[in-house]
């Protein structure tokens, strides 16, 4: 009996990506994602991530099987990016759609109106289970209606584990969109998350013995992490990086580091490190780098996830003051 075939589905282009050919030939249309890729010529699949974590995952679990970009470039940040119609006309094209709901709006439009049969849904399986309460003194001048309400933290991918959850139910997907390769799949996924699991023993063994467990950040991407390797995130913003703290967080921020005599303060990049440095600057303590791996830079610790996840091991260790 012969294997089942992959065959594409032949689909219509949105309104946005017909304007996006008109524009190619007078002056090109922008993005990371190729629009383009679905007719490249070959037979592999091809996938379209959110933004890097994602893509880097859908790599890994696709293997040479896949071609997979991402919609969010080098050096932009995530939560900000705006989809070009390039972006948008590729996740019309592709066969699989990798997203996490609520952190990219723009992703999550275009997914409900161009690839809702076809998406996958990181979050379910990554389990989202930490939620902050948002309080409108947090900010400045906030006129949010539901500013009071919980806010789901969406930062899954600081936990190895939970990544590896989601690298198994990428497989599974994977699996039933070509029938024929689902094997090799299983494979990829259970080599992650030997890859992940090991990464897990180094950070449970790193930060063990650690003179301070208070973590403060310039914003709260690293609940996950804290959570996983019993920690306590102290974010001086919210989830949102692009948001400035009152002086009131800053305040609170301050008389924090000062009770519980912590020592670092931790910026990102992809982001102006000033929140940190201001509150450092308040308590003498000094600021060290702590990557949200959200996307790589010239300024990134390493060429993966892995290397990221490593060098961030190391800045927390040095950081903590871990033995």
């Amino acid at each position: 009996m012969q294997p089942p075939s992959r065959r594409r589905p032949t689909r219509s282009l949105s309104a946005l990506s017909l304007a996006c050919v008109g524009t190619v030939a007078l002056a090109g249309c922008s993005g990371t994602a190729d629009a383009d890729a679905a007719g490249a010529g070959d037979d592999r699949l091809t996938i379209v991530a959110a933004f890097y974590p994602l893509a880097w995952l859908s790599g890994q679990v696709a293997g040479d099987l896949a071609e997979v970009t991402s919609l969010t470039p080098d050096g932009a940040e995530p939560h900000e990016y705006e989809l070009t119609p390039r972006d948008v006309a590729a996740t019309t094209e592709a066969d699989v759609v990798v997203f996490l709901p609520t952190l990219q709006p723009a992703v999550d439009a275009a997914v409900e109106q161009q690839a809702e049969d076809r998406a996958f849904d990181a979050g379910e399986p990554a389990d989202l289970s930490l939620t902050y309460e948002a309080h409108e003194h947090d900010h400045e001048h906030s006129d949010d209606e539901h500013a009071d309400e919980p806010v789901t933290d969406p930062h899954f991918w600081h936990d190895p584990m939970r990544m590896a959850a989601v690298g198994d139910a990428l497989a599974e997907h994977l699996a039933t969109v070509d029938e024929a390769d689902a094997e090799q799949y299983a494979a990829n996924a259970a080599d992650l998350r030997t890859e992940l699991e090991e990464l897990d023993g180094e950070f449970r063994a790193g930060l063990a013995d650690c003179a301070s467990r208070e973590l403060v950040t310039s914003h709260s991407a690293f609940g996950y992490l804290a959570d996983a390797y019993d920690l306590e995130q102290f974010g001086i913003s919210g989830l949102a990086p692009d948001q400035e703290p009152s002086t009131d967080a800053l305040t609170e921020a301050t008389g924090f580091v000062r009770e519980h005599d912590v020592r670092t303060i931790y910026f990102e990049t992809l982001v102006s490190p000033a929140v940190a440095e201001t509150v450092a600057r308040e308590t003498g303590a000094e600021t060290r780098q702590l990557d949200p791996i959200e996307g790589l830079t010239d300024q990134s610790a390493g060429g993966d996830y892995l290397e990221l996840m490593r060098a961030n091991l190391a800045s927390l260790q040095a950081g903590q003051q871990c033995s």
